[in-house]
């Protein structure tokens, strides 16, 4: 397995052809993203995010998208918004390898945390964020604007 690493370089996306290659892994997550993925994924880096794209060959195997933030209750962190392995090739290793690289990656950059929210109905995911030594620390609320 190979990591491609995405992230937003001076205003153009390096790495557009793995951008679209990930689109129907990223999909079964997060379905209601816009048609336009590219634009859509564009503008989440311009805010900061970068991407994750695990590979064998030519095959996309899992997909992270992630930011570093800075907060009052938990200083630097890497936050992770969006992880998920082709759910063909699940337990097959690419959410360790993702979160291992994620780790890496914090410590490289100073992080204090590695920090990601995960759906109440992701009990399979909840088990494998507490076997990769992942607590919960709170709850996320969330009141819809639109």
């Amino acid at each position: 397995m190979n990591i491609v690493h995405i992230t937003n370089d001076r205003r153009e996306v390096v790495a557009l052809d793995w951008l679209q290659a990930a689109e129907s892994v990223h999909r079964q997550l997060r379905p209601n993203l816009p048609a336009d993925y590219v634009t859509r994924m564009q503008q989440v880096f311009a805010g900061g995010a970068e991407m994750l794209v695990v590979t064998e060959g030519a095959e996309v195997l899992g997909v992270c998208v992630f930011r570093m933030t800075e907060k009052t209750h938990y200083g630097r962190e890497l936050y992770c918004d969006d992880l998920v392995t082709n759910e063909l090739k699940r337990s097959s290793g690419v959410g360790k390898l993702i979160l291992d690289t994620l780790s890496e990656l914090a410590k490289t950059r100073g992080c204090d945390h590695l920090c990601l929210d995960s759906g109440t109905q992701r009990q399979k995911a909840h088990r494998f964020y507490f076997r990769e030594g992942m607590t919960i620390t709170a709850f996320h609320f969330v009141k819809p604007l639109k």
